[in-house]
């Protein structure tokens, strides 16, 4: 009898483990390296921001991060990766904006950001600047306003592709304005810059790191900023909401994503890592320096952040019938 007591007593034991083992591997986590794909070749600015974030984040969570970057397909194969992944924490993924456009503007999109994963913290905002080449006679948003109006279709518009955030942006300020503009597609925005400049396209939304050198020389007019709020860097321009379209925002921004499965306890964890990274000041500052401005939020706030971008964009998508279909 004895010895059948023990025995049951073990198997409880052994039982009691069993059922604790996932709690005691959450509050163990990380005890590896982990893994941050990123759907972008190395070198550009998500690339960077997400090398600097992780640095700190490796010092607060002892362990590792391995940045991966899987460009290619729109972003699929690297989402691809990312949620086939065990959802144990340690695969995560860099996302941008255009995570939520792109399935918007593409058929066939083999991911989606809300089926397949969870948010765990948006990182980065960065605005544009409405840019405008010098030859145009305006100085302000309300007059660029006026001037499309009095010259319907004579405007044409640089973005850095069909159905990018430069595009859309544009288009849903001159939905805001009423009034009509000529669409024209480069590859990226930086082959746009020597028209821009002639004067052969007339505006378009650039990236503050890359215009503002050539607002200072003088070869290119900004005229307000496309964020929420003024730019730390651009204090004296306004943004276009304070333009006359109170509520007009466009950012590019980044954030983190785990796989669909992983628990809440390890997506707190490492939620709490990312914030607490981002607003470093040694990485708040690499962040400054390249226009954008450091989040850190929630996966509450940044799951909020995703809806609400995945909303507005349908809508302009819809009303617009944009589509990239390369």
């Amino acid at each position: 009898m004895h010895r059948r007591t023990m025995l049951t007593r073990a198997a409880l034991i052994a039982c009691a483990l069993a059922a604790a083992s996932p709690a005691w591997a959450g509050e163990a986590y990380p005890v590896r390296p982990i893994r941050l794909i990123l759907p972008v070749a190395p070198g550009g600015g998500q690339d960077t921001t997400a090398r600097a974030v992780s640095q700190k984040v490796m010092e607060n969570l002892g362990q590792p991060i391995i940045v991966d970057a899987r460009p290619g397909a729109g972003g699929a194969i690297a989402a691809g990766i990312a949620s086939r992944a065990e959802p144990d924490g340690y695969t995560l993924l860099n996302i941008s904006s255009t995570a939520v456009t792109t399935p918007l503007v593409m058929d066939d999109v083999p991911y989606d950001v809300f089926r397949d994963f969870r948010a765990v913290s948006q990182l980065v905002s960065t605005p544009y600047l409405l840019i405008v080449t010098p030859s145009l006679p305006v100085r302000s948003v309300a007059e660029l306003t006026a001037y499309a109006k009095a010259n319907p279709d004579k405007l044409t518009y640089a973005s850095a592709g069909s159905g990018s955030l430069t595009h859309l942006g544009v288009e849903f300020l001159r939905q805001q304005m009423g009034v009509q503009m000529v669409h024209v597609p480069y590859k990226g925005m930086g082959p746009s810059g020597p028209d821009l400049m002639a004067g052969r396209v007339h505006l378009g939304f650039w990236s503050t790191v890359s215009a503002l050198p050539h607002v200072k020389a003088g070869r290119l007019r900004a005229l307000a900023v496309t964020g929420p709020k003024r730019a730390n860097n651009l204090a004296d321009l306004p943004t276009v909401a304070e333009s006359g379209f109170p509520g007009f925002a466009v950012t590019q921004w980044y954030g983190v994503l785990a796989p669909k499965r992983v628990p809440d306890a390890i997506v707190a964890r490492l939620s709490q890592a990312f914030a607490s990274s981002v607003t470093h000041p040694e990485v708040a500052t690499h962040i400054s320096r390249d226009g954008g401005e450091p989040v850190g939020s929630s996966p509450q706030q940044f799951e909020a952040h995703l809806k609400s971008e995945r909303a507005k964009w349908a809508k302009v998508v819809k009303q617009t019938g944009i589509r990239n279909k390369q």
